[in-house]
């Protein structure tokens, strides 16, 4: 049985732990898990209909009139959502070449802004986690296409100054986007599009629980404002004389993004992220959000009086810890993750993100029990009097339990080994 199953996975910010089984049957069904892209319309109405029907949800939940299905993860989706502010901004006939990203938002964000021609300014953060308002307004200028904002952030805060970061982007016509990676802190209790955000990729494994991890497959559908929703992608699904049919070029082509992918996106994400909608209702999914957030805050205010949480208040769905507990014991962030493993459990995300020293970022999602969040919550403590006590033995060679013992990292990164053999 995975150690997804029976265990807390306490890795932070965009990775979804919680893979209901009922999912995987659904997914599996005849006439779904068998269909192929190139099949005849007529022979795949179902399909198409639950695409129609998942866009419905995904646009009723984040207050947005459009959305694309077929980006294939979260950065395809930051690509996507890009390009039709890109196209955006060529029929106004506008070359605008600079994407403000804060030092809070997700690596990925710069990453996807310059694959896309842009360059990108970063922004700081306040001492208190969040987007540096004033820093932000200085830096808007006729030059900058768009701001792109993690909400809530990476830091596990929602950006309270969200609505006046749209404002002061659209006052200047540039756009706002969204990194909607964490949308599982407020799905159900916030919409987007009611904040002014113009274009949001939903990672379908972190607040739909289709799977993740292990290169795919991932899903990472984008939602679109009025503004830019005529110029997203193909294909997209529409209701037809004949049925539901595919729109796979429009009249309009010069002005869209065009097409992301071959076919149509990751139809066994859609089947399992529909599931979890329907099986959770409206309030359901308020109620994830709810615990999502709970969880996150009973493991910090568990913790914080023997490790220190880097900001003030409480958090969202992920809680944030620094080293500055483990100063003088000898023992570092990494040692303390290692030792992790030995307790029964993966470590947390260890130095992201990089606003914060020695970072240690945890998530427990909405799925854990307090009897599991407990056991959690005692390794940690465990683990921090043995520090506090000297104990640097216990640190220093973990894991000592798991089969794989620890790599010398600078090694690995310098002179890598990419072919094992028998002899090794």
């Amino acid at each position: 049985m995975p150690l997804i199953s029976v265990g807390l996975y306490p890795l932070g910010s965009c990775t979804m732990k919680h893979n209901p089984r009922l999912n995987e049957k659904l997914a599996r069904l005849p006439g779904l898990g068998d269909i192929h892209p190139l099949q005849p319309l007529s022979t795949v109405q179902g399909a198409l209909k639950l695409m129609d029907e998942l866009a419905h949800w995904l646009k009723t939940l984040t207050g947005m009139p459009a959305v694309a299905l077929s980006p294939k993860a979260g950065a395809h989706g930051e690509l996507c959502g890009l390009m039709t502010i890109r196209a955006a901004l060529d029929q106004r006939g506008e070359d605008r070449s600079i994407i403000l990203a804060p030092d809070s938002a997700h690596g990925t964000n710069p990453a996807s802004a310059a694959l896309c021609g842009y360059k990108v300014k970063s922004i700081a953060v306040t001492d208190g986690g969040r987007v540096d308002l004033a820093a932000l307004k200085a830096a808007i200028g006729p030059d900058v296409a768009a701001v792109m904002v993690t909400n809530p952030n990476t830091c596990g805060l929602f950006e309270r100054d969200v609505i006046a970061i749209a404002d002061a982007i659209h006052a200047a016509g540039g756009y706002f986007y969204c990194d909607g990676a964490n949308f599982n802190a407020i799905v159900g209790k916030v919409r987007p599009g009611d904040l002014g955000v113009d274009a949001m990729h939903i990672n379908l494994h972190k607040t739909f629980s289709t799977p993740h991890g292990g290169g795919g497959p991932g899903a990472g559908p984008v939602v679109l404002s009025d503004a830019l929703a005529p110029f997203a992608p193909v294909p997209y699904v529409v209701h037809g004389d004949n049925g539901f049919e595919l729109v796979e070029h429009r009249a309009d082509d010069a002005g869209n993004c065009g097409r992301l992918t071959a076919f149509h996106g990751q139809m066994g994400m859609n089947i399992r992220a529909l599931a979890f909608m329907m099986s959770h209702g409206a309030d359901g999914l308020a109620q994830v959000a709810a615990d999502s957030v709970l969880n996150a805050n009973y493991i910090m205010a568990s913790l914080k009086d023997v490790m220190t949480a880097s900001f003030d208040g409480p958090c969202m769905h992920e809680c944030l810890f620094d080293d500055r507990f483990l100063a003088d014991t000898g023992v570092t962030t990494l040692d303390f993750a290692k030792a992790l493993i030995d307790e029964g459990y993966h470590p947390m995300t260890m130095y992201f993100p990089l606003v914060v020293h020695g970072a240690m970022l945890i998530e427990p999602t909405e799925s854990e029990s307090k009897q599991s969040l407990d056991r959690f919550i005692g390794s940690l403590r465990h683990l921090v009097a043995e520090a506090k006590a000297g104990n640097g033995t216990l640190f220093s060679g973990a894991p000592y339990l798991a089969p794989l013992k620890r790599l010398d990292e600078t090694l690995a990164a310098r002179k890598p080994v990419l072919r094992w053999t028998e002899s090794e």
